[in-house]
C-alpha cells in the first residue's frame, strides 16, 4: 500500500503546538487591509486554535492520526 500523502496547502497552514492543539491564523488580512479597521486588523493578526468539531479533518489532512 502507498504511503500518505499530507495535503500541501495544510502543510503551510496549519501547525502543531506542544500539547497537540492545532494553530491556525486568521482570514482576511491579506489585501485590501485600508477599509479595514485598525482594531479589525490588530484582532486578525493573532494565531487561534482550530475548534474541536474541525480538528479531525485538518488532522486528517496532516496524516496526524
Amino acid at each position: 500500500m502507498p504511503k500518505m500523502k499530507t495535503n500541501s496547502g495544510a502543510k503551510k497552514r496549519f501547525t502543531l503546538t506542544g500539547t497537540g492543539k492545532i494553530k491556525r491564523k486568521h482570514a482576511f488580512k491579506s489585501h485590501i487591509l485600508t477599509k479595514k479597521t485598525t482594531k479589525q486588523k490588530r484582532n486578525l493578526t493573532h494565531a487561534a486554535i482550530v475548534k474541536k468539531v474541525d480538528e479531525k479533518n485538518v488532522k486528517a489532512m496532516l496524516c496526524l492520526r
